[in-house]
Order: C-alpha cells, then structure tokens, then sequence
C-alpha cells in the first residue's frame, strides 16, 4: 500500500479476494459458446492469452526463485519477508483487466470480423510505436510518478519491495496501471485503426511485455557480456536485471520502460550501471553454511513450496476449496517432479546470524518411502546430496530422517548429519503442563518417542500405553530405569495424550472432553473433536534476527519451524562436531540442545489450551 493511498488504488475485485477470478466468468463463458457455435472463434483466443501469460509469469517466478536461492549472478544480497509476499499477491490483477479490455474491444469494436493471424506490416508498426512513442511517454509519465505527491500516493506502492521479484513489475495501484494500459497500448490501438493489427501483433507484444519486466524484476543478472560486446548499441535498447534494480535502490536513476536510450539522453542513467553488471554476473554460486533436506508430504505439500505460488506458500497449508479445484493439476506436477528429477535441488536459502542455511527438496513424498524399490532411488539420492555437500565444504546436513547408514558408509565425512530428534522430544516434553502425573501414549514408536518417554519417566510421570506391542517396545529401550513408571492400560482418562503416527479415529473418540492431543511425529492428528485441544507438531518460532523467511512450512503458522529443522540450525550456529542420527545411535543431550535453542532465540509455541484455561506453566 502506499503511504498516502490516493483515489482508484484499489482494484474493483478486491473484495473478491482469492474468488476475483469469477468477474471473468461471463468472459469466459461467452467465449466457449462463441466457439462451439462457431459464431466466433477468436474470443476463445482472448482467454488463450490469459492462460498464457499466467503460465508465462509464473514461471518466470519459479525460475527466479530458484537462482535467488543459489546465490548465482544474485544483484541484491538482501531479505524477502512476508510483507512483501502479502503486497505482492495482487499480481495477477493487471492480466484480469488487460483481458478484459481486450475482450471488450474484441466484443464491440472488431464484432465478428476476422483478425488476420499475421500481417508483417502490422509487426513493423508495433516495434517502432513502441521503441518511438511509448518508451518516450513511458519514461516522462515515470518521472512524474517520482514527483513527492503522486510518489506517496501511488508509485511508492511499487518501490516498497527493494529486492525484486519478477511479480513485482506489476505490483502497482490500479489508477497507475490504467495509465500504463493507455501507454502500451498505443501500438496495438494504432494498428486497429489502421487495420494491420493481427493475432501475432497482439500476443508477442504483450508477451514482449510481460518478458521485459519479469527480466527487469528477476534480481539476477542474466545477459552474457558477448550480447552487448559483440554489438555495443544494443545498451542503449535493451536494459538489464540490474539496470533496474538500481532504480529499485537509488531511486532517482534509470527511469526507462525496456530501453535506456532516454535515461543516456536526459542524463538519469545512474553511473554504477556498468559496474554493477559486471559484478553481478561475477558472482558464483553462494556456498552454505548448513543444508536442510527434506521432502514432500501430502499433495497439496507441493504449493508450500516457495518456487511455485508464492501466495499460497506463505499460509500454512489446509483443507482450501480451490486446492479441490485444482487437483487435476496437483497430480499432473506432482508427477513431473516426481518422476523426472533424479537429485535434489535448492529451493530455500535463509540467514540465521552469520549461517546460510539451503534447504534442499528431496522430490518424493512421504508414501514413495513404503516401496523398496522408490527407498533405494531415495536413499541414493539423499546420499549424492550429502557427498556432495562434504565436497562444498558445508558444516552440517539436517536430515528429516535417521542418517546413520550414510555415516557408516562415509565414516570419513566432514559434514555432521543431524536428524534433529534431540530437540523434537524436547519441544514435547516442554509441552506438557507443570503438575501433570499422567500421560497417554500412543502412536509409532520412533526415535522422538523413545526419548520422550524415557525422560518422562526419569520425572517420575506415568506414560500409560494402550497397546502391548508399543508397551513391550518402549519397556526394552527403558531398561531397568524407572520401569514402574511405564504402564499397559485400557484407560483413556488421561487429559493429555501424546499422539504419533497410527492414531485411529475410534481412539480419539475414547479421549475425555477436554483431552490435549500432544503429536511428537511429523504428521499432526486429523483433528475430529471440538471438544478438545489439539497442539501442532513439534516446532518452534524463530528469531526476528532470521532473514528471508517468506513461506510456511506445511501446516506450520507463520515463522515457525518444526523441531527437527530447528536442531539442525542450532547444531550449526552451536558448532558442535557430533553427528545425531540413527534410529538407535546415542543422542545429543536433549536439554543441551533446548537450551542451546533458547539461547539462540527460538521460542516454544503456546498450547491451545493455555489461552483458554489460563494455564501459563510448562514443563
């Protein structure tokens, strides 16, 4: 938002939110019949364009967030927080009203008359129209908008975001982008006029366009030297990433559309554009402190990634209507990630003090590791990704897994491997309330839970376990210690219940009213009862120190990450030289490491249930 919103900032469909796509509806509707009545065929190619340049800008995004997270040819070494997220969903707005107008020009100004698929002279009158008239006014109507009272009215909307992003070319108010429509439509309105336009005309200037400001936005440098070497005119005709990325800094400078000419001409190209070009194109793929691996869960996990629709990413995930809509082509990606990436890839960076810290995605989800078959490929990949990280120099590996195969295979690594188990168990235990003397337990036994339980039981609390194979589990990591403390019970009274992977709906039904639902797996509960309260799986809020922390993690809130991620930051920012992984290797001291947490500024999340009953007290 601007610091003074002026008059027509918002668009007409902002109250729609997420639902504005329906002011097309008609459009589209229209469109289809028109086509299968054969009363007009080109007002299906208006939704064409949509589609489109929707699919075009996306990837563009996905594109730049990939080589922004690697660091290579990076322009502005700085955050991107959930504000900018915020500010910037509204992208999409301007290809809703450009098609708009384009269908209303084809509805009642063309009619049914035929638009030829290509006239050349039509082409030609384009380009120039728009190297001629259109950058001139372009860069007039700019510097205006720098003016201090149109500034902080409009244009200051756009120049919150410093480091860009390819969406952020169009993140304007929409009094701002009628001007631009009238500006950039020039060409096209002329060649109606004259009669040359055609159905080429239209789309590759539009997709000229949409490419020239994504590439503007993109913050990393992406024309080789040879391009203006070879022909040194071509400066004056053809900005670059960080051309305008200086204007996102300094302001004043490098006010052109697509073609600096006029910034040389009126002297407002700012002097630091060659430097800054070359630099960035210098910079070489940035190394990591620390690697975070991890894979995908559900299907809908797959829009949690930060690579794909930024808007959706930055809220934790849930049961949304739309991602229902969206299920034929949920399945279409998931299957093209998941079939044809053969290693993992960067799609994360994040700052936590002095550490880089990469996540990594592992392209499988969670039921690919129940066949045989699918493990070998996964743990082939999860161990190229970890020679190559010793090969980098990298202090640690966290790994959503136990790793202690990897380190039995490579015991020369220099690279810790750290599961983060220590810290997932301590997260629980913190959780239960002060003057608790039982719990229930039941779920998979893992790592986390054996942990669990064996301090529980070292405290002198009860953990009371529904089922005997789980009992005679635990029983046999206990050993001799505090074993009267481990109970076999059919009695569902407990009001806290430690839950993990297995937790059927019938067991939930058995809980008392008011029961707290404590998950130690990575999986929360289906959440059935009202009635009683439900915690999220182990995690914990991050520091305000941690940078560019711009989506969420699955079904975790804002800035909060899970527990097994968390060990692995603090084993690195702690630089301590033990591995931690391996379903029955030794583990780190779990109150070292939550302790260690709260040094380093990660908090414990709240229970549900401490806001309502007023308990303030943890264990």
């Amino acid at each position: 938002m601007a610091s003074r919103p002026g008059f027509l900032t918002d668009w007409p469909w902002t109250p729609l939110g997420s639902f504005k796509y329906l002011v097309l509806a008609p459009l589209v509707i229209d469109s289809i019949y028109s086509y299968a009545t054969l009363r007009d065929h080109d007002k299906l190619l208006v939704v064409a364009l949509m589609v489109w340049r929707i699919v075009h800008s996306q990837a563009w995004i996905s594109f730049s967030r990939y080589r922004t997270a690697k660091g290579t040819t990076r322009i502005v070494n700085k955050s991107i927080e959930f504000e900018q997220v915020d500010r910037e969903r509204t992208w999409d707005d301007q290809i809703i009203f450009n098609t708009i107008i384009v269908y209303l020009v084809k509805a009642y100004v063309i009619r049914n008359n035929p638009v030829p698929f290509w006239r050349l002279d039509g082409v030609v009158l384009t380009v120039l129209l728009h190297a001629g008239p259109v950058e001139f006014i372009y860069y007039w109507f700019h510097r205006a908008l720098h003016h201090h009272y149109l500034y902080s009215r409009y244009h200051s909307h756009h120049h919150s975001s410093i480091v860009t992003e390819p969406i952020t070319s169009v993140v304007h108010p929409f009094a701002e982008h009628i001007g631009y429509t009238l500006i950039l439509g020039i060409p096209l309105i002329t060649c109606l006029l004259c009669g040359t336009v055609s159905v080429a005309s239209l789309f590759l200037y539009l997709t000229y366009i949409d490419f020239m400001n994504n590439l503007g936005h993109c913050n990393f440098e992406l024309i080789p030297k040879p391009f203006f070497s070879l022909f040194p005119p071509l400066k004056f005709i053809c900005y670059t990433p960080s051309f305008h990325s200086l204007h996102h800094t300094q302001f004043r400078t490098n006010y052109s559309l697509f073609m600096p000419m006029y910034d040389y001409i009126y002297g407002t190209n700012d002097k630091c554009s060659d430097s800054l070009y070359e630099t960035s194109l210098e910079k070489e793929e940035e190394k990591p402190d620390a690697i975070h691996l991890t894979h995908l869960t559900s299907l809908d996990s797959i829009y949690q990634l930060r690579l794909g629709f930024a808007s959706l990413s930055s809220h934790p995930l849930s049961s949304r209507c739309y991602l229902l809509l969206m299920r034929p082509f949920t399945l279409i990606l998931s299957f093209i990630l998941t079939s044809f990436s053969f290693r993992t890839f960067v799609f994360e960076r994040n700052r936590f003090r002095d550490l880089t810290i990469h996540s990594h995605l592992l392209p499988k989800f969670s039921s690919h590791y129940i066949s045989q078959q699918c493990k070998k490929s996964i743990n082939k990949m999860i161990e190229t990704a970890i020679i190559e990280a010793n090969k980098k120099g990298v202090k640690g590996e966290e790994l959503n897994g136990y790793g202690e195969m990897y380190v039995r295979k490579h015991p020369k690594l220099k690279i810790r491997i750290v599961d983060g188990s220590s810290l997932a168990a301590e997260v629980v235990v913190h959780s239960i309330p002060v003057g608790t003397r039982e719990v229930l337990f039941r779920g998979q036994v893992t790592k986390v839970a054996r942990v669990i339980v064996i301090s529980l039981c070292q405290n002198g609390i009860k953990v009371m376990v529904l089922r005997e194979e789980e009992h005679c589990m635990l029983a046999g990591y206990l050993g001799g210690h505090c074993k009267e403390n481990l109970v076999l019970t059919t009695n569902y009274s407990p009001m806290i219940w430690l839950v993990g992977d297995g937790l059927s709906r019938e067991e939930q039904e058995m809980a008392t009213k008011g029961t707290r639902f404590l998950p130690f797996s990575q999986f929360p509960p289906t959440q059935l009862r009202k009635d009683c309260f439900y915690h999220t799986t182990p995690a914990m809020i991050i520091p305000d120190s941690a940078q560019n922390i711009d989506s969420c993690e699955n079904w975790l809130g804002r800035r909060v990450m899970s527990a097994w991620r968390v060990g692995g930051i603090v084993h690195a920012l702690e630089g301590w030289e033990e591995h931690e992984c391996g379903l029955d290797g030794p583990v780190v001291n779990p109150p070292r490491v939550w302790e260690a947490a709260l040094r380093n500024g990660f908090k414990p999340l709240v229970l549900p249930s401490v806001e309502t009953k007023g308990l303030s007290n943890c264990y």
